[in-house]
C-alpha cells in the first residue's frame, strides 16, 4: 500500500462536514494540523438542543479531539453533557480500592493530592506514557471527557496522536506485516505503571492477561480504518517469537507516536477535553508533585472494534 498525506480536518465518510467557523450555536478553531478544534461560544452548563448536539457530534468524528474553555462545571453538569454522546462507561479498577469520587462514582479523578496517606485521585505526578483508556477489555470506551478544576503553573501537558493519520502514512512494508494480525493489551498496569488491584507482576508478555484485538480495525461510526495499539508494555502481537513481537511493536510505536500526528494541550481551569478514544493515543507529562492538579474525567460505552479488510 502506497504512504498517504491526510489531515484531520478532511472530509470523513458518512459523517457531515464540521468546518472552522459558523455551526448551529458555536464556531470551531482548528488547533493543529493533525488533529483538535477548539469549540468557541458554547456554555456546557446550559442544556443543549438536539441539533446543537448533532454539531457537536459531527466535529468529534472529524477531529477527533475537542476543546472547549472557559467553564464552570458541576458533577453532575459534566455527566450529563457526557451522556449526550452515549451510556457511561464506569472507571477502571482502582488500584486503591473504593471510588474517589463516592457522590458521583461514575466519575474518574485525576489528581496528585492526598489526605494523609490517601491518594484523592489517579495517576499522581509523574508521567503517563502513551495509550488508548481501557483497550484490556473487550469493548473499549468509546470516548472520555476530562475536566481541569486545578492545574499546575506547568508541566502536566496532556498530548494526543492522531492513530488514522498514523495509520495512514505508514511505510508500504510496515503496514503489511501487521495486516491481519492481533495483539494482546495487558490489564496489569495503568498508564502511570501502577499495578491494578487484584493483578500480579507480568514478565513475560505472551501470558499476560486481557483482550487481544487486531492491530487495524475499522472505525465504528465512519468506517475509516485506524490502528488500536493501547499500551506498549507487555504487548504481544500473537503468532511471533517474542523477539519478532518487540522489535515489530518498537517500530510500530515509534511510527505512531512521531510529532507530525500530535496536538499538545497546555492546561487552563475551566478547559474541558473530549476525545475519541478508538482512534487516538493521550499521554501525559510530569509535574512538580509540590502543585496541585486535579481533573473529573468521564468515559462512554464503545462497540465491538471489528478488524480491517
Amino acid at each position: 500500500m502506497p504512504n498517504a498525506t491526510a489531515t484531520a480536518t478532511a472530509p470523513v465518510p458518512g459523517v457531515p462536514p464540521a468546518t472552522a467557523g459558523a455551526c448551529a450555536a458555536f464556531t470551531l478553531r482548528t488547533l493543529s494540523p493533525a488533529l483538535g478544534a477548539e469549540v468557541v461560544g458554547l456554555d456546557l452548563s446550559r442544556p443543549l438542543e438536539p441539533a446543537t448536539v448533532a454539531e457537536l457530534r459531527a466535529a468529534w468524528l472529524q477531529h477527533l479531539v475537542l476543546r472547549f474553555r472557559g467553564q464552570a462545571l458541576t458533577d453532575p453538569q459534566l455527566l450529563a453533557v457526557s451522556r449526550h454522546l452515549g451510556e457511561l462507561d464506569p472507571p477502571g479498577p482502582n488500584p486503591y480500592g473504593a471510588p474517589f469520587n463516592p457522590a458521583h462514582p461514575e466519575i474518574n479523578v485525576i489528581s496528585n493530592l492526598r489526605e494523609g496517606d490517601r491518594p484523592l485521585g489517579n495517576l499522581g505526578d509523574g508521567e503517563a506514557v502513551w495509550h488508548q483508556d481501557m483497550t484490556y477489555i473487550d469493548h473499549p470506551p468509546m470516548a472520555s471527557m476530562l475536566y481541569a478544576i486545578e492545574v499546575p503553573p506547568s508541566g502536566g501537558d496532556t498530548y494526543w496522536a492522531n492513530l488514522h493519520l498514523a495509520l495512514e502514512s505508514m511505510p508500504a512494508g510496515l503496514r503489511r506485516r501487521i495486516e491481519g494480525r492481533s495483539a494482546v493489551h495487558d490489564s496489569t498496569y495503568n498508564s502511570a505503571g501502577i499495578m491494578r488491584r487484584g493483578m500480579k507482576d507480568v514478565t513475560d508478555p505472551r501470558e499476560a492477561p486481557g483482550a487481544r484485538h487486531p492491530l487495524i480495525v475499522v472505525h465504528p461510526d465512519t468506517g475509516r480504518e485506524t490502528l488500536l495499539l493501547g499500551r506498549r508494555r507487555n504487548g504481544y502481537i500473537l503468532g511471533l517469537s517474542l523477539a519478532e513481537s518487540e522489535a515489530l511493536l518498537d517500530e510500530l510505536w515509534a511510527h505512531a507516536c512521531q510529532p507530525q500526528f500530535a496536538f499538545r494541550q497546555e492546561w487552563k481551569v475551566g478547559d474541558v477535553i473530549l476525545w475519541d478514544n478508538r482512534s487516538t493515543l493521550h499521554r501525559r507529562d510530569s509535574f512538580d508533585a509540590a502543585s496541585r492538579r486535579r481533573m473529573h474525567r468521564t468515559q462512554i460505552k464503545g462497540a465491538a472494534l471489528r478488524p480491517a479488510a
